[in-house]
């Protein structure tokens, strides 16, 4: 019998035109594969291309030891209103609380505003006639025969889940956890049961209450994709354990995914941003703006002394997702963490069209996978970001991914002479250019989101761009911005699934603490950490504690404000009070741009953050890139200023040394951009390293 030593971790990322996987061995090999999304059936794209990786390079099933997943499933439910027939209890006088909200107008001048419908209808909000105070005592006793009418009356209506958020549950849960356990008792077992105690035991009765919803609605969807996904993959030999990414950063196992799937809602977009943060403390760079480009949309997010930008202020819904806390008011709130990214509809496949009044709009409507862009000669004929790049030379006018994807370099320039450049009355360059330039403006738009918007200057931070389109878009995007450097890392077009592979097992538990921080003693505040800590190591094997790294947050705010800013922690107890404070200022500082100790600050909630190291491999990767100019020079238009340039091609081993643009990288996962007034060399692990002359 032959012995294998050698194991490999498998990384899977679904975007909305491709997906990717990365497999990496213990001792730092990488192999990739891309292919397009399989949109009807995700996990026969995912066992495909798993099984493709290991024919081609000898590997046996069992020696993949562990496969994580990040996916846009659960986002895709909600932003396509595909979920569960949900319904919610609540008490009575907070019916309608999901239609209220936070009476807030996203686009203020906006005549035909008009909100996402809530994601249960009133006919299935049900009230029950019991209250607690909010300092956790009964004010009016749980009647548990009205809660039998109202559960018959739910089992009648055949729910497929059910919400439980009570008034006040997160200081005292003893109503809504005789409410869950009848609910068990009396709806069919297929019935997802989830209770705001559980899922977000904070104050806020809207946030807590949406998020409590949403984790209902998503949970028949995210259940059965993990358990179909689960037995294809066993069925295919693959036994290893599945682990998902969260929209924190974390990685979650499966059972945790299915009992809280509202956690996974980024989970695709939230890996990328954790694979740059780990390699730009690798290579010296550990404040980034990331950028991650792909077919269909384009995100933005922030890392600071290495550490990803996080918020709980989320809204997800109507086309939009949003982490702003001055944008809101259209979608549903999300008060989960999640890391700080700014998603936009810009991708390769945005379209690209004229109005009537003769303006010009680049997305944010996809061409997908199918049919795609017109270039891709697959029945579609929308003009596309992708179509543009091609026309101007950016992208091979013959091929892409190494000749998987086939293009038609005439049908691209057929598409903007018919939607952009005859109704604008311009040249077909001058149009494609148009296109080009309002897609980087749009991401632009996303990367101040994340930085200007939250009091960072982005001259202080290194662009770091990957995806399949974001390192054509990186130099763009950087000039307009004054940012004098750009890291493209190798595998660029793939590093969303490079990021699952950075990522740490992680858990964490909270609760509400509302108190005035002068009230507080350092004994006091920790001893509330130390029993978050308790809580939250019984989620773990006892084998592993001592591997735990443990992290304290406390959420607070100057007394009268309605936002809270998280301040970390440290574990010692002495001096807690005070490190809290004055971490809490300078993020206040940072983010508003003013800040005092003069004023009262009160705590909100307390957070402790369990992480548990993966193993991956070292951090580095064996990448030797190829040398030698990978294709014959071609002509690239550079706007009307400089125009065509006969531009060389290259391949990533060519940078050795700095080479001044313009000349473009081709690689099987992306296209490297290096225009005029920008050169390049290659870093640490083959990184590619673009400077502003």
């Amino acid at each position: 019998m032959k012995l294998f030593t050698t194991s490999y971790r498998a990384a899977i990322d679904i975007g909305g035109t491709f997906t990717d996987f990365v497999v990496r061995s213990n001792d730092g090999q990488i192999l990739s594969h891309k292919l397009s999304s399989t949109t009807d059936d995700y996990g026969r794209g995912i066992v495909t291309g798993l099984q493709t990786i290991c024919r081609r390079h000898g590997i046996a099933p069992s020696q993949i030891t562990e496969i994580i997943h990040g996916t846009t499933v659960a986002g895709n439910t909600i932003l396509e209103e595909k979920g569960a027939k949900t319904a919610l209890i609540t008490t009575f006088g907070f019916r309608d609380i999901l239609e209220l909200r936070r009476v807030r107008i996203s686009e203020l001048y906006n005549m035909n505003y008009s909100r996402s419908a809530p994601l249960v209808p009133r006919r299935r909000r049900l009230e029950l006639r019991e209250r607690m105070t909010a300092m956790g005592e009964v004010e009016q006793r749980l009647d548990v025969h009205e809660v039998q009418a109202v559960l018959h009356r739910l089992a009648t209506d055949e729910v497929e889940a059910l919400a439980i958020c009570l008034l006040h549950s997160y200081a005292n849960p003893a109503h809504e956890k005789q409410v869950e356990a009848l609910a068990r008792e009396m709806l069919p077992a297929s019935c997802f049961i989830t209770a705001s105690y559980t899922v977000l035991p904070q104050i806020q009765e809207y946030e807590r209450a949406s998020t409590t919803v949403i984790n209902a609605y998503l949970g028949p969807v995210i259940g059965r994709y993990c358990r179909g996904l689960k037995q294809a993959l066993v069925n295919a030999g693959f036994e290893a354990p599945l682990r998902m990414m969260q929209s924190s950063g974390g990685i979650l196992s499966l059972d945790d995914v299915i009992q809280f799937p509202a956690r996974i809602l980024e989970s695709g977009p939230a890996a990328g941003v954790i694979g740059a943060a780990a390699a730009g403390v690798r290579w010296g760079h550990p404040n980034l703006l990331t950028v991650d480009m792909g077919g269909t949309t384009a995100k933005a997010a922030l890392v600071e002394d290495g550490r990803p930008s996080k918020t709980n202020e989320y809204e997800i819904g109507a086309g939009i997702n949003v982490s702003s806390r001055l944008v809101k008011g259209r979608g549903h709130a999300l008060k989960l963490p999640v890391i700080d990214i700014s998603e936009i509809g810009a991708g390769g496949g945005s379209i690209a069209r004229v109005s009537s009044h003769d303006r010009l709009s680049v997305g944010p409507d996809s061409a997908g996978a199918v049919p795609g862009p017109a270039c891709y000669d697959a029945g579609g004929t929308a003009a596309t970001l992708t179509d543009a790049m091609v026309t101007m030379g950016y992208l091979n006018p013959r091929y892409l991914c190494g000749g998987d994807v086939s293009i038609d370099a005439h049908k691209a320039a057929d598409a903007l002479q018919v939607h952009v450049a005859t109704p604008l009355k311009l040249d077909l360059l001058q149009a494609a250019y148009g296109v080009y330039i309002l897609a980087a403006t749009t991401m632009t738009r996303a990367v101040k989101a994340v930085s200007t918007f939250r009091g960072r200057d982005p001259r202080d931070f290194t662009l770091f761009a990957f995806g399949g389109n974001g390192p054509l878009m990186a130099a763009e995007i950087a000039s307009a911005l004054e940012i004098k450097k750009i890291l493209i890392p190798p595998l660029a077009g793939l590093y969303s699934a490079v990021g699952l592979l950075n990522a740490d097992i992680e858990r964490e538990a909270s609760r509400t603490w509302l108190r005035p921080l002068t009230q507080v003693t350092d004994l006091d505040l920790d001893e509330q950490f130390k029993q978050l800590e308790r809580t939250l190591l019984l989620a773990f094997d006892h084998s592993v504690h001592g591997q735990l790294h443990v992290r304290r947050e406390a959420d607070l705010r100057y007394h009268g404000q309605a936002f809270e800013l998280s301040a970390g922690c440290e574990q010692a107890a002495a001096g807690l009070v005070s490190r809290a404070r004055e971490s809490f200022v300078r993020e206040h500082q940072r983010t508003y741009g003013h800040g005092t100790f003069d004023d009262p600050i009160d705590v909100v909630t307390l957070r402790v953050i369990a992480t548990l190291k993966s193993n991956t491999g070292g951090g580095t990767t064996r990448l030797k890139p190829k040398t030698g100019e990978a294709g014959p020079a071609r002509n690239l238009y550079y706007g009307n200023q400089i125009k065509s340039v006969l531009t060389p091609i290259l391949n990533r081993g060519e940078l050795a040394r700095r080479i001044f643009g313009p000349f473009v990288v081709e690689e099987l996962d992306t296209t490297i951009l290096v225009p005029p007034g920008w050169s390049a060399q290659l870093g640490d692990e083959a990184a590619i390293i673009l400077e502003k002359d």
